[in-house]
């Protein structure tokens, strides 16, 4: 008889746990195969390489129409990419690659990018480069753990030591390693790529690319580069962009701000003092390679631009006084000991807004990188600011102050008189006027216009040092301006000031400085500021390069800078009535008649001298510097005028360069009728 099997519950269990477990794999694997079959074939043959931040590109500057000043283009970087580049076990594949990618390049008279702060003198000793002594700090101490007082030479064996580089001779071992040594500075890896070169020409590139199976893991970028309108209208203004350095990051750093290692910076200039706003917005790209070898980049996040900046500047007056002043100071070369040299800038009176700006000798910023050995040892310092940071002895355009200074303190009215007979003795020192007078009995207007000396020795006979510095301070004499770019402050002459030189202070110091011979030092900024002051009344604004700053798109305004009032002097109407019409006679019947008599308005000036030694083939000669304060129209001023001169025999050789400015400003701009438009994208 045949038995009945039965199940036990346990058996029932374990089959129903078995039957579910099948239906679950079952059901895995038809969403796997079916449903997600294609997206999971897809990221089977897709592997992500890296995921690196993305700088957006600088702002643009434009001058105050709109007029584009620095803007960008697309340009060729060569790159080292970590994910194909010999591994840092492969010193010597490294080395190679690096030296004949420099080879390559010196052969082609193409600029790389050395950054190391090693560098060979004139005499071939290997020596620290100068200026860069946090890099220095960084490199001795932070990256080779070499003591503080390591010599260049220590370094460089570091670097031989680190990099294997022993079987180059030394130059060529210095250049591999500054390469080695800034891969290393920044972290060379996925996330960061290394820039050897900048900017490269296409025919190089090609060259590079041709020769891939030897070139592993270089590669081209294509990036944005700054462009110049004209390198050679705002130099010293526009200023330029660099790899950041060690400082430079510290400090953003300290600052929370995030830098890349490699990135990007402002150096100097509106670069420099508008970074914050003409930097990019980083993004975020993904670049994948599927298993066939192609790739693709995403972004996660887009990269934006950097804001726009508006100058204050005017292009179009900006090459006027550019080419005046130029031709200008080559036409006094003949007559002058030194080679022409100076400055000159233009100020709204009414609003502090700077027109204009040039500093000659100057130089291209488009080509500063290749230009900049010569242009750094030139003896007439084409990189210098003269506008800005030059101090000078202003001569008899302080004369304005000193009669501001006298008439305020009821020294002097428009009737005092003092009689010139060309010699002045003040405790048994003598003190001269080379100026022939109509009348010998001069007063305030007649001494301004004609430059009278013994006037202003007389006056300051009855004032003292300290209440002419008073006055000064007032017109912003002797301190920053607080304009946006770097500045001298200048100098007040006073018995502290020549304590701190180790000099005492003697009586005739005052009625040197009274006529702007003595000590006191102010930069051509401080003079048309203090122009400006003058003609609109004795509002003393702050001087200023930045007018806007706009969004990329221009849909936003970011920055709106407009007329800052730093002082209202509170000088009478009877005391700067009595300055500016000796200045208007100086533009209409004193030294300046002959320049401005064919200008369409009537000008207002006020020329000065001062005497400078200098050291001429070794030995010191007494040279004159010529200064030019001025302001038009005279009754209804509207814009100010500084020029600087070096070598220039009198300050009244100066003005047939502001001739040209005000010819081109109230004829052609015409100014004088109607305030100059602006373009209403800029609104």
């Amino acid at each position: 008889m045949e038995r009945k099997r039965k199940f036990s519950p346990r058996g029932l269990t374990v089959t129903l746990a078995f039957l579910i477990i099948v239906a679950v794999f079952l059901g895995s694997l038809f969403k796997l195969q079916v449903i997600d079959g294609a997206e999971y074939a897809k990221a089977g043959n897709a592997i992500t390489v890296k995921t690196v931040k993305v700088e957006g590109p600088r702002g643009e500057i434009l001058d105050r129409n709109g007029s584009p000043l620095v803007t960008n283009r697309q340009g060729n970087s060569i790159i080292f990419d970590y994910s194909y580049f010999p591994s840092i076990k492969e010193n010597s594949k490294r080395n190679q690659i690096i030296k004949a990618l420099i080879e390559l390049f010196e052969a082609e008279g193409l600029e790389w990018n050395d950054n190391i702060p090693l560098v060979y003198n004139k005499a071939g000793e290997l020596v620290f480069a100068a200026d860069r002594e946090r890099d220095i700090e960084e490199m001795r101490t932070d990256i080779l753990k070499l003591n503080s007082y390591a010599t260049a030479q220590n370094c460089l064996d570091a670097l031989i030591e680190k990099y294997s580089l022993q079987e180059y001779e030394p130059k060529t071992a210095r250049k591999i390693a500054s390469v080695r040594y800034e891969m290393t500075r920044i972290s060379f890896s996925t996330a960061i790529p290394y820039t050897f070169a900048d900017d490269v020409p296409i025919n190089t590139v090609a060259k590079i690319k041709e020769n891939n199976n030897f070139f592993i893991g270089v590669d081209v970028e294509i990036e944005p580069y700054r462009e110049y309108s004209d390198g050679e209208l705002l130099p010293h203004i526009l200023g330029r962009v660099g790899l950041i350095s060690a400082e430079e990051y510290a400090a953003k750093k300290q600052a929370g701000e995030e830098y890349a290692l490699n990135a990007t910076i402002g150096k100097d200039g509106i670069e420099g003092a508008m970074e914050s706003y003409l930097r990019g917005t980083r993004g975020i790209k993904t670049i994948s390679t599927d298993a066939d070898g192609n790739v693709t980049t995403d972004y996660q996040i887009e990269p934006e631009q950097g804001g726009t900046v508006v100058l204050t500047i005017d292009s179009n007056l900006q090459r006027v006084a550019k080419d005046a002043l130029s031709t200008g100071l080559e036409a006094l070369r003949e007559d002058s000991l030194v080679d022409p040299a100076g400055a000159i800038i233009i100020e709204d009176v009414n609003t502090g807004e700077i027109l204009a700006s040039y500093s000659y000798p100057a130089y291209d910023i488009s080509t500063f990188s290749q230009d900049y050995n010569k242009l750094k040892d030139a003896p007439n310092s084409p990189l210098w600011n003269r506008a800005l940071l030059s101090t000078y002895s202003p001569g008899s355009t302080f004369k304005p102050c000193t009669a501001t200074a006298a008439l305020e303190e009821g020294l002097i009215t428009r009737d005092t008189y003092y009689r010139c007979t060309r010699s002045h003795t003040y405790l048994e020192h003598k003190f001269q006027c080379l100026q022939t007078h109509k009348s010998l009995s001069i007063n305030v207007v007649s001494a301004i216009n004609e430059s009278c000396n013994i006037f202003f020795y007389n006056v300051a006979e009855h004032t003292n040092i300290n209440t002419i510095n008073e006055y000064a301070s007032i017109y912003g004499l002797g301190a920053k301006t607080g304009i946006e770019l770097p500045e001298a402050t200048g100098t007040l002459d006073s018995p502290d000031y020549r304590a701190a030189l180790g000099q005492t202070w003697m009586p005739g110091f005052t009625l040197q400085n009274a006529i702007g011979n003595g000590g006191s030092m102010f930069s051509p900024v401080q003079l048309v500021n203090y122009c400006a002051t003058i003609a609109n009344g004795g509002t003393r604004y702050r001087p200023h390069f930045i007018k806007t700053v706009k969004s990329a798109d221009f849909s936003e305004t970011e920055l709106e800078n407009g007329a800052e009032v730093v002082l209202e002097t509170g000088f009478s109407n009877s005391t700067l009535s009595l300055v500016r019409e000796g200045m208007k006679q100086v533009g209409t019947i004193g030294y300046c008649k002959n320049a401005f008599k064919d200008l369409p308005v009537k000008a207002a000036a006020k020329t000065g001298t001062s005497q400078v030694d200098r050291k001429i083939n070794g030995v010191t000669v007494k040279t004159n510097n010529g200064f030019l304060i001025t302001y038009a129209p005279a009754d209804n001023p509207q814009i100010a005028i500084c020029i600087a001169a070096e070598g220039a025999g009198s300050g009244s050789s100066l003005a047939p360069i502001a001739a040209k400015v005000y010819d081109y400003y109230f004829n052609e701009m015409g100014s004088f009728t109607s305030a100059q438009p602006e373009n209403t994208l800029l609104g």
